[in-house]
Parts: C-alpha cells; structure tokens; sequence
C-alpha cells in the first residue's frame, strides 16, 4: 500500500518515522490546539487524542515541508514540480465504488445537524471571528459539462448548519453565479480528511473543466476511489474521514471573518457567501483535520502548486529556465526565485516579466543562475549582495495590480520589483568564479574527530 494512500497510511507512516507527535493532554479548541501545532511546526505533525469534551481527535501539520510532499510522492524534493507538473498534464479518472467499498459511508447523519455539536472545529488566531473550517476540500459540479471543481475556502460556522465562505473570483465562483442568476443553489460537498496528495492536487492552476480528483489520481499513480454522495450529485473520496453534504444558497450573504491569513494578518469581515448543511457522513471513530492558517503546510500547499504553473510560464519566454522556488518568507505568494541558465543578454529581465505576469500575487522575483541554490536563502541573498546593481539590474513595475491581503498595498495595487542576478555573459573568467576548497566534498569529519 502507498504510504499517502488514505490520510490513515500517512499517519502510520510519520508514526514509524516518528514525525507523529501524539498530546494525550486535554486540548481547548480555543487557541491552544493551534498554538501547540504551530510549536510543532515544520518538525513533527500534532495528533490530539482528547480535545475537550469531544470523542473525535485532531491531527494538524502532516506535511509541512518540502521533504515530506516529495516523501508523499515517493521521489526526491527536486522532482517534486516535474511530478506535480505531469500530473496536472495526464489527469487519471477516478474510480467509481458503492457506498459499501467506502468508508466514509459507514456513519449516515441526516437529522439534527449541529457542527459544533458533532465535530471539533477550532478557533485558530486571537482576532478569528469563530470557528473555522481550513482543510476542507470543497467540490462542486458543473452541471453542462459533469466534471467537478475541487478547492479549499475558508469556512466560518455561523450557525447550527450554516457556514460562511469565502469564494474567490475563480471555478466555485464562476459556478456559483451561473445557478445564482437562475435562482437556484449549488450543491457542495466539504471533505475533511483526506491524504496529502488529494489535498495538493486541489490546489492545481487549471484551466477551467479539469477535475483535481483526476490530478491526484494521477500523483499516487492509481485511479482515485470515490463514492456519490447521499443528498447530492457530488462524488467525493470514498477514504475521507468526514463529509458535509450541503448547497450554496442563492442571494444570500452573511457576515464573515476576520480571519488570519496566510500572510500573517487578517482577512477583514465582509458579507460573503452561504453554505447549508445537509448531511454528514464519516468512518467509525473519524480523525478531524485542521490546518493552522499560516503555517508551514499552508504556504507549502498553496507554493508547490504555484511553482509549477510559474516553470511552465516562464519556460515559453525563458527556454533555458531550470527551476523556480516560491519562498517560505515571501509566504509562497510573494517571492519567487527562478534559476535559468542564460544564454542571451536580456533573459534574466525577460524571466522576471514572465513571473509576474503569471500571477498578480507575486511582488519581488529574484533571477539567478544554475549555480545558486535557490532552495537555500543564504545563497539567494549571497546573489543580491555580489551579482546586482540596481542601476542596471532592477526592473520596476508601479500601479500593478497585487493581492488586497497585502496591507502595504493600496486595496490590492502596489509596486512590483525584479532583481537580475545572472553574470554577465561577457564577464572576465576571475571576475565572478566562486571560491573553492578541494576536495571539501569528500571529508568525512568522523574520520579527523
């Protein structure tokens, strides 16, 4: 069996590796569950056994660095964007099974439908309006066309059976709208629990009509198993841990948020979408999953994704483009950093154009040659500091349409900068040749200590 193959074989497989951190201690849902997660954050993933007076534990951070994505697709971090990339290019259809082949058919709620009653959802940040669903995988159909969207929002309970989302102008919205104008609600489905890979391919840029279920089939190397839902015409991954089968209601909008975001402040509150609940279904004794908004697995979630539309953009410009790196500090939305190999002057600018013009979110690119890792940020800086004059190598962009979570900007427009660090092709061969040690590689230091 595939170690990411339900989010239950990947909880194993930390365990055996022990990067599954397991608090027997009673955790509140207010604050406390994140702060311990956030402690944890980028070392051991969080499994909470007792989490107030609720009989579901809580697990959080099970992917939370590069290495573990790369884990998660049996190879290495370097081959991480080329399998995510052909993934995208070869979707996998999903495999049909009966609500007796799925487990999270095997608990059926249609009646009294409390979410805080029946599920532990946590309160996140100190200035959260409440409590928030953020590792739910929320799929709707195209009705025309019978393919599915799948993508995460955010989600506020704001009633028994009610949430607030937040839909941005994208797939869900663009569906939404098209049964809003006709009057009617969009039936949704809320997976809670599923593998690290099923979450990631949610996360695909896309063009619109490809279903993300496919993408992950494709990642694991074997057709994704899903069932039909019980109240609506929605398939979902017949080994997740907990299903919310509901609709978007049409003309309706309700308070929502604050929220803390991913770049480390909050989405204001605004009137946002409504979501109904319907029904629930979930294995016996479900694992609830929660992601603290911020941290580690979020910006990695939300970055890989991104680095693979960013290669494949930049490659139409820049053929001699090697690799691109969408950085932790920049909250991988930010701050790209792209390795080319140059073999024209202009390439290094021409790399950075490509790079904004793939996303409005990306503010500072930074373009260095092969020899730089730009996985490693001491490198990337080391570039700044010895191969870049502003005179000659900065590229400014002002009144350019950016995010509106960026509170430097003015409601989403601000300035955007490019940082060519390539050598000059013409440059002395001394000029710019880095240091080295022989034979440095090969020491072994237990072998002099």
């Amino acid at each position: 069996m595939r170690r990411a193959q339900t989010l239950r074989t990947w909880l194993e497989y930390l365990r055996q590796t022990e990067r599954l951190a397991t608090i027997e201690k009673q955790v509140s849902l207010q604050y406390e569950l994140a702060a311990v997660t956030k402690k944890l954050d980028g070392v051991k993933a969080a499994f909470f056994k007792q989490v107030e007076d609720y009989s579901i534990p809580v697990v959080s951070g099970i992917c939370s660095t590069r290495e573990q994505f790369a884990e998660a697709m049996e190879t290495d971090p370097y081959d991480v964007i080329r399998r995510f990339t052909d993934a995208v290019a070869s979707p996998l259809p999903c495999k049909q099974v009966g609500n007796d082949e799925a487990p999270v058919k095997e608990n059926i709620i249609r009646e009294d439908i409390d979410l805080m009653r029946l599920l532990p959802i946590p309160v996140h940040h100190e200035k959260d309006a409440g409590n928030y669903l953020t590792a739910a995988l929320f799929i709707v159909r195209d009705p025309v066309t019978r393919k599915q969207n799948v993508s995460i929002h955010r989600l506020q309970v704001t009633g028994k059976n009610r949430l607030g989302a937040l839909l941005l102008p994208r797939h869900t919205y663009h569906l939404y709208k098209q049964a809003e104008s006709a009057g009617r609600a969009l039936e949704c489905a809320i997976v809670i629990g599923v593998d690290p890979l099923t979450m990631l391919a949610s996360q695909a840029s896309t063009p619109f009509g490809v279903d993300e279920l496919e993408i992950a089939g494709a990642l694991r190397g074997e057709p994704l198993e899903v069932v039909r839902c019980e109240t609506v015409d929605i398939d979902v991954p017949a080994f997740a841990e907990i299903v919310l089968e509901g609709k978007i209601l049409p003309h309706v909008r309700e308070p929502e948020g604050p929220f803390g975001e991913f770049p480390k402040y909050y989405g204001p509150r605004s009137d946002k979408e409504v979501v109904e609940i319907m029904a629930i279904t979930h294995r016996h004794q479900p694992i609830f999953y929660t992601i603290v908004p911020a941290g580690y697995e979020h910006l990695l979630l939300g970055g890989i994704p991104r680095e693979a539309s960013l290669l494949q953009s930049i490659k139409q410009t820049v053929p001699g483009v090697k690799a691109v790196h969408m950085s932790l500090g920049g909250t991988c939305r930010y701050h790209a950093i792209v390795s080319i190999l140059k073999r024209n002057e202009g390439e290094g600018k021409n790399a950075i154009l490509a790079a904004l013009a793939n996303s409005f979110d990306i503010k500072h690119v930074v373009v260095v040659d092969e020899d730089v890792d730009i996985f490693n940020m001491e490198e990337v800086e080391w570039a700044i500091a010895t191969r870049f004059q502003a005179e000659r190598d900065l590229v400014a962009v002002h009144g350019a349409q950016g995010s509106k979570l960026d509170p430097s900007t003015d409601e989403g427009v601000g300035s955007k900068l490019g940082f060519d660090c390539t050598i000059p092709l013409d440059s002395e061969p001394m000029r710019y040749l880095r240091i080295k040690i022989p034979q440095y590689e090969g020491i072994n230091l237990e072998d002099y200590l």
